[in-house]
């Protein structure tokens, strides 16, 4: 039997593979009142096979990391979709995002027991990247939660 192989739409995740950081604005929100910026620090890396993309992120803020985040992001052949199922240190149920991309932004969404959100990708300049993050308490009116840019480093 012959294993299955990533297709088109699982390569399609390589081009967020690489070491990354750059600058964060966080919108005032209930985690975090005042807002403000922060540093961080990305490495996306292939896996199983070219099957995902698991990503580790790292936020620092007045000069020690505050949040710690854990991604795999994959593509569903059967959904016709990408997910992306993200952990971090807030201690918060695990969260599954789901959604295509449009060109080269990945645009995936999720909702949970207290809001909705939306995380988007834009890998639209080569060796750069932008990511947005937006929350809504109803789907229907997004506010921004958090957006930041990084630079490819390796």
């Amino acid at each position: 039997m012959e294993m299955p192989k990533p297709t088109a739409a699982h390569h399609k995740l390589e081009m967020l593979v690489g070491r990354w950081s750059g600058e964060e604005r966080l919108y005032p929100s209930p985690f975090d009142p005042a807002g403000g910026t922060a540093l961080a620090r990305i490495e996306n890396r292939s896996v199983l096979d070219g099957f995902a993309v698991v990503h580790d992120y790292e936020q620092e803020r007045s000069g020690s990391v505050n949040l710690r985040g854990h991604g795999v992001l994959r593509y569903d052949a059967m959904q016709q979709c990408y997910e992306m199922y993200w952990f971090d240190s807030m201690g918060m149920t695990p969260n599954v995002f789901r959604g295509n991309f449009e060109g080269e932004v990945l645009s995936l969404s999720c909702k949970d027991a207290q809001s909705h959100s939306r995380a988007t990708f834009d890998l639209g300049v080569k060796g750069q990247y932008k990511f947005r993050m937006d929350v809504s308490p109803d789907g229907n009116q997004w506010f921004p939660f958090m957006e930041g840019q990084y630079t490819r480093k390796s």
